[in-house]
């Protein structure tokens, strides 16, 4: 019989964008619907920069906090709150290993879409060269909602 590590993070911090290439926002709580993303998010509008393609590629991004951490130590680049673009923010979560299996935020289903890589739009919002190729391998994961609920800072994120 196979041991499955306890594959348990937590939720350090939530952000949302109310339009393409607004400055992310920090709130405490969001709610989560099935093929919408975050509300009051951009993607959840249908507003964000790749809305123009259909699919479950945008409903929520996750970014590990230490993948953060990696980059900046490696690359020496600094990433002020948001300037990733990424939605949730976790910390001892294995994203990478999360793809095309489901997980939970809270009480919130979702399953790892694909990786979301790193996009040049970084470099404009940071000021720094250097964030597309610290964040290469490290640009965290899409994943779609599979059920509505309430997601908050501090929520265990989990394997289902």
């Amino acid at each position: 019989m196979d041991v499955i590590p306890d594959e348990t993070g937590s939720l350090e911090a939530i952000f949302i964008a109310p339009e393409a290439k607004a400055p992310m926002q920090s709130v405490e709580a969001v709610r989560a619907v099935p093929g919408r993303g975050l509300e009051g998010d951009r993607y959840w509008k249908g507003e964000g920069a790749f809305s123009r393609w259909p699919g479950s590629l945008r409903e929520v991004t996750l970014i590990d906090a230490d993948a953060l951490a990696a980059a900046e130590a490696e690359f020496g680049v600094q990433v002020s709150a948001g300037e990733h673009r990424r939605n949730l923010v976790v910390r001892g979560a294995p994203l990478a290993d999360w793809k095309k299996r489901e997980f939970t935020v809270g009480g919130v289903r979702m399953r790892g879409v694909r990786v979301c890589a790193p996009c040049k739009y970084l470099i404009r919002v940071t000021g720094q060269e250097a964030i597309f190729d610290a964040l290469v391998r490290r640009g965290g994961l899409r994943a779609e909602v599979l059920t509505e609920g309430t997601i908050r800072v501090g929520d265990s994120v989990r394997l289902a």
